[in-house]
């Protein structure tokens, strides 16, 4: 039975897109982030690992690296750009992602410009005060 490392090591390695996207379905998010880092990773699994959830820190890590990865196409970056909507309407900060996203040319300037209208944790204490 492989391990966790198995699968991280598999994550980072691997060339094939089949094998690959069956990876983005494992629970481990260090598998994720490995898969959001390897130039293989088909746009069906990036699509896929813009919806996993876990923690505050490794959500906004793998937002990031998805919006770096250089396979990303449009429907793929709309993906994050809409999940990292959320998570500032949530009152996180996944500034780093918005960075990431701010430097693709797949996406429009107004479509991330459109993330200063959410509610991050600091504007939204200042609202409330």
């Amino acid at each position: 039975m492989p391990t966790p490392a198995d699968y991280l090591a598999l994550a980072h390695a691997e060339t094939d897109g089949p094998v690959l996207q069956r990876l983005a379905q494992c629970p481990y998010p260090f598998v994720w982030q490995a898969l959001a880092t390897n130039p293989h990773t088909p746009h069906v699994a990036l699509l896929e690992l813009s919806k996993a959830r876990d923690s505050v820190w490794n959500d906004n890590k793998l937002l990031r690296l998805l919006a770096e990865h250089p396979g990303a196409d449009h429907i793929v970056l709309r993906a994050v750009l809409d999940a990292v909507a959320a998570k500032l309407d949530e009152g996180e900060r996944p500034y780093a992602a918005v960075l990431a996203l701010a430097a693709r040319t797949e996406l429009e300037a107004d479509e991330v410009r459109r993330l200063g209208t959410h509610r991050g944790e600091q504007l939204s204490k200042a609202v409330d005060q």
